[in-house]
């Protein structure tokens, strides 16, 4: 199906392993702590407010995200929140640094017969460094990638950036996320291809309105298993 692809890229994050649900379990630990000020619609509605104008300055992933909680924290509370509340904020913050690594369905049999089958297959995800180089040690799968890429965004200038480097044409690499938003559009942008395996959770920053064209080209699989079909 794929016969001119030499790499094969994957996200990490809801990809490979289990992550956004360990957010929505932050957030709604801290939307409880803030309910004393606003109710919890309110408080998520603001988080995400902070949370996307604050991109640009953080950049994406866990540290980001844990100074958005404290800057929402202060901003809804009118600087009243405790020193305790803030401390209790930050020990979530750390909570989530630290909750186990759990492997999605099939990783490592798809990888181990993708080796097989003497494709080159790399990493590339966005976020903090220092939390995905401790989740990728904890995942024990670095041996199956030739090369690992902690993007500070997944937009096509990127995803260019990133083929130059591999000295890769966009034809011969393919990209294997769950994220429509950063894995998939960006890759047929520039003429590469791409595989969507959604997650049952997703950032509301990384979906895309069902109204989008080219939503009718995007490939899917309900697993990572159903690429032995495909490869």
């Amino acid at each position: 199906m794929f016969s001119n692809i030499k790499v094969i890229s994957f996200d990490a994050d809801d990809t490979l392993w289990v992550n956004e649900p360990y957010y929505r379990e932050t957030e709604a630990a801290f939307c409880e702590l803030l309910t004393k000020f606003h109710p919890e619609k309110f408080v998520n509605t603001e988080l995400l407010k902070t949370e996307l104008k604050n991109l640009e300055l953080y950049g994406y992933g866990a540290k980001g995200f844990i100074l958005s909680l404290i800057e929402t924290a202060l901003k809804i509370s009118d600087h009243k929140i405790s020193q305790e509340s803030i401390g209790e904020i930050i020990s979530l913050g750390k909570q989530l640094q630290n909750k186990p690594l759990i492997l999605l369905d099939g990783v490592e049999e798809i990888l181990d017969y993708l080796k097989t089958k003497n494709y080159k297959l790399i990493v590339a995800t966005k976020g903090d460094l220092l939390d995905q180089e401790r989740k990728l040690r904890k995942s024990n799968l670095e041996k199956y990638f030739h090369h690992i890429e902690v993007m500070s965004d997944k937009k096509p200038e990127n995803y260019r950036s990133l083929l130059n480097h591999l000295d890769i044409n966009p034809e011969e690499f393919i990209m294997i996320g769950n994220s429509l938003r950063s894995d998939i559009l960006p890759i047929l942008e520039i003429g590469s291809q791409a595989i969507h395996i959604p997650f049952h959770t997703t950032w509301i920053h990384e979906t895309v309105a069902d109204d989008n064209s080219q939503l009718n080209n995007i490939v899917k699989c309900k697993s990572l298993i159903e690429l032995k079909k495909m490869f």
